[in-house]
C-alpha cells in the first residue's frame, strides 16, 4: 500500500525528534559533544541511544509524538486546510518526490546556543545536536535537490534557532534553503506556505516583530501528541532581562479550556506524563510579577486529572521565594497537588544567571521583583532550600562571560554557587551568546581568550556540584525502578567518566589558569605601553 502524499512535510533531526527516554531534561545531553570514544563508529550510536533514542512511528513514518512547536505549526496549517504532516527524519526522503514544502525546525541547528556553545569552547568539539543536524542534512540534501528539480520543492527553516542560519550563508545555498522564518509563526506562516505551495516568489528572510505576534485566538490547538506531553500554558515574560529575547514578547495566558484540549490530545494517545510550559509557570494567569494562587492551583488540579506526573518547563527563584514566604506556603500547597502515589518529585529549569549583584542590577533588576535585586543572594538560597524541601528539582542555568563581567563578579557567583551545595539541583553553565538586544563591545561570543582564571574556578565548582547531585538524582529520582536499569547504568557510567576526566585534567587546568593570567598581564602591558 503506497504512502499517503502530503503537500507540506515538517521534520527535524534525531536530537530534536526524541522523547529522551521520557525524561525531558535528559535532552540536555544532546547539547554536549560526543565524550565517550568507542571503536567502529559506536560513539555516535551510544550517545544517540543514551540521550536521543528513536521515537515510535506509525507505518507511514509519522512519529507518535513530535516537538511541541512543530505540532503547533502543523495544527495551524491543518486548520487552514493545508495538507501537512510531521514525519520522522528517517522517513522524510520517501515523501519529498511529491511534497511542495519541506519545513525544518530546531532549538540549536549549529550548536551556537548555550549550553552547546559552552561545551564547544571547553572541549573544542562540535556538540551532538550540530553533528546530528549536519549529518541529517548531508544525507537528505541529494533528495532535496532532486525534488526541487522534479516538483519545485521549497525549503523553509524556522524555530527558536532560525537566526543561526544568518551566520552560515554557504549552507543556505548548499542545502537549498528558500526562506528563513524567525519568530512566532502563527500569524504569518499560512500565507507563506500557501505561496510556497503555489510556486510564488518567497522572501529569503522573515523576522516576526512584537506587533506581528499572534493573539491567543490565532494560536491553534495541537491535533496530535507532543513529545513528553508538553503543553503550553502561555507566552511572554514580564521580567525584562536584557540578555533574553523572550522578554520582548507580550504576555498571553491560555484559558484552562484551551489547555485542557491539549491535555486530552496527549492523554488519549497514552502520553500521561507531561510538562506545563511557559517562560515562568508560577505566573500563570497573573497580570503582575506575583503568582495568582487561585489560578495556579486550578491549573495544577486540571493537569493532574489527565497526567500521572507533571513537571514545569521554567520557574524563577523569586516566584518560589515569594509564593512560599508571602503567599501562605503556596508552593507547599502545589506540591501537595503534584506529589502523590504516581509522583515523588518534579523538575523545572530556573535561571540563576549571575551571582554578581552589580551585574544583576544592570541587566536583570526584574529578576527579583517584587523585591530589590540587592536581595538576590538571599532570594536564591532561600528558594533553593524551599525547592529541596518540596522535592522540586531545578536545572539551574548561569551565564558565563556577561558583558562587563569582571573577576570580582565571577568570584561573587562562585560564592553563591557554593552556598547552594546543600540543595538538590543541577547547575548548567552557559557562555554568553548575544541573541537579543544586549549591547557589547566584544568582537563575538566568549571564547578561551576571553576567560578569566576565575571563570575556570567557577566551571570547576559548578561541575563538582552537578556531579555530586547528579548521582543522587539519577539513582533516587530520575531513573528509579527496574525498567530503567540499562539507562541508569549508562548514565552513571557517563557521570563517573566525566568525574574521572575532571580529576585527570586538574593539573592541566592549573597550567591553563596561569597561562591566562600571563596572557592578560601581557595585554595590559601592551595597552599601557601604547597609551604612553
Amino acid at each position: 500500500m503506497p504512502s499517503p502524499r502530503f503537500d507540506v512535510i515538517l521534520t527535524a533531526d534525531r536530537s530534536m525528534m526524541s522523547n529522551y527516554h521520557r525524561k525531558e531534561f535528559l535532552g540536555f545531553g544532546t547539547t554536549g559533544p560526543i565524550f565517550v570514544e568507542l571503536p567502529f563508529g559506536f560513539s555516535e550510536r551510544f550517545h544517540s541511544y543514551l540521550f536521543a533514542p528513536k521515537l515510535k512511528t506509525d507505518k507511514w513514518g509519522r512519529p507518535v509524538e513530535a516537538p511541541y512547536g512543530m505540532r503547533k505549526i502543523e495544527a495551524k496549517l491543518l486548520d487552514a486546510g493545508i495538507n501537512a504532516a510531521v514525519i520522522d527524519p528517517e522517513h522524510v526522503h520517501k515523501y519529498l518526490p511529491h511534497a511542495k514544502v519541506l519545513m525544518l525546525s530546531h532549538h540549536d541547528y549549529f550548536g551556537l546556543n548555550p549550553p552547546s556553545s559552552t561545551w564547544g569552547v571547553i572541549v573544542g568539539k562540535e556538540p551532538m545536536n550540530a553533528v546530528f543536524f549536519k549529518g541529517f542534512m548531508e544525507r537528505l540534501s541529494p533528495h532535496i535537490w532532486k525534488a526541487k528539480a522534479g516538483n519545485g520543492l521549497r525549503v523553509i527553516v524556522g524555530g527558536p534557532a532560525a537566526w543561526q542560519w544568518l551566520y552560515f550563508p554557504e549552507l543556505v545555498d548548499k542545502w537549498g534553503i528558500d526562506t528563513i522564518f524567525d519568530g512566532e509563526g502563527e500569524r504569518l506562516v499560512v500565507d507563506l506556505v500557501r505561496r510556497a505551495v503555489e510556486g510564488k516568489p518567497l522572501p529569503k528572510y522573515i523576522y516576526v516583530g512584537v506587533s506581528e505576534a499572534p493573539s491567543l485566538e490565532e494560536i491553534s490547538t495541537i491535533k496530535y501528541p507532543s513529545i513528553n506531553g508538553l503543553v503550553e500554558i502561555g507566552r511572554g515574560c514580564p521580567r525584562g532581562c536584557a540578555f533574553c529575547s523572550v522578554t520582548l514578547r507580550a504576555m498571553r495566558w491560555y484559558p484552562l479550556e484551551k489547555i485542557e484540549e491539549e491535555l486530552k490530545v496527549n492523554a488519549r494517545a497514552g502520553v500521561v506524563d507531561g510538562i506545563l510550559h511557559s517562560d515562568e509557570v508560577p505566573l500563570y494567569g497573573s497580570t503582575t510579577v506575583e503568582p495568582n494562587p487561585e489560578k495556579l492551583v486550578a491549573l495544577h488540579r486540571l493537569a493532574k486529572r489527565y497526567y500521572r506526573k507533571v513537571g514545569w518547563s521554567h520557574t524563577t527563584f523569586v516566584a518560589v521565594y515569594h509564593g512560599e514566604k508571602k503567599m501562605g506556603k503556596l508552593f507547599t500547597k502545589l506540591s501537595e497537588i503534584i506529589l502523590d502515589e504516581h509522583q515523588d518529585w518534579w523538575g523545572a529549569q530556573i535561571g540563576l544567571e549571575t551571582g554578581s549583584v552589580r551585574l544583576a542590577r544592570k541587566i536583570m533588576p526584574g529578576k527579583a521583583a517584587p523585591y530589590k535585586i540587592d536581595q538576590w543572594h538571599e532570594i536564591v538560597e532561600e528558594a533553593a532550600a524551599i525547592m529541596h524541601e518540596i522535592r522540586l528539582i531545578p536545572a539551574i542555568t548561569l551565564i558565563v562571560g556577561l558583558p562587563d563581567e569582571q573577576p570580582d563578579d565571577v568570584v561573587e557567583t562562585i560564592e553563591l554557587v557554593e552556598r547552594l551545595r546543600p540543595y538538590r539541583s543541577l547547575i548548567v553553565p552557559l557562555f554568553y551568546v548575544p541573541m537579543s538586544h544586549v549591547r557589547t563591545d566584544k568582537a563575538g561570543w566568549l571564547d578561551k581568550l576571553n576567560l578569566y582564571p576565575e571563570h575556570i574556578d567557577l566551571l570547576e565548582v559548578v561541575a563538582r556540584h552537578s556531579i555530586y547531585w547528579a548521582k543522587d538524582i539519577v539513582n533516587k529520582f530520575y531513573f528509579k525502578g527496574p525498567q530503567y536499569f540499562l539507562v541508569r547504568f549508562l548514565v552513571n557510567y557517563f557521570i563517573n567518566y566525566v568525574e574521572k576526566r575532571l580529576d585527570k585534567i586538574k593539573e592541566d587546568v592549573e597550567h591553563y589558569k596561569e597561562a591566562l593570567r600571563h596572557a592578560r598581564s601581557n595585554v595590559r602591558k601592551e595597552v599601557l605601553t601604547f597609551a604612553s
